[in-house]
């Protein structure tokens, strides 16, 4: 039997288990007609992570796939995730084109510039 400690820690982790939202959190924010997006992405290599921008979502999916090599290893806890893990935003238009993306130690920050929509404004005159 596990000692109670383990046990206890078992029942809360069953009622607790997260879903990919709990796993990739992020911050969003717009500056200088910027969208910003920074996400925790711990334990993934960049070549895990991909990101699309379409019809105004961007999509970030980091995927790690499950160590094979465990018959030698008596685990006790496994708490590190394996699998995929996805979120979406919805952005709007945006420049596709301008969007940038950098990944330095878990962290994915996203920059995607807005669409000045004063540029596409006409004024109509009233005849």
């Amino acid at each position: 039997m596990l000692p109670r400690k383990f046990y206890l820690d078992n029942i809360f982790d069953n009622l607790m288990e997260g879903n990919s939202v709990d796993m990739m959190k992020c911050d969003i924010y717009e500056k200088d007609g910027i969208y910003h997006i920074e996400a925790d992405i711990p334990g993934m290599d960049k070549k895990d992570i991909s990101i699309e921008c379409n019809n105004g979502y961007i999509s970030i999916k980091a995927e790690k796939e499950r160590e094979e090599n465990n018959e030698d290893r008596n685990i006790i806890r496994k708490e590190r995730f394996y699998g995929t893990m996805e979120r979406k935003f919805y952005v709007g238009d945006v420049d596709e084109e301008n969007i940038k993306a950098e990944f330095n130690n878990g962290v994915l920050k996203i920059s995607i510039p807005k669409i000045d929509q004063t540029k596409n404004k006409r004024i109509i005159e009233i005849n």
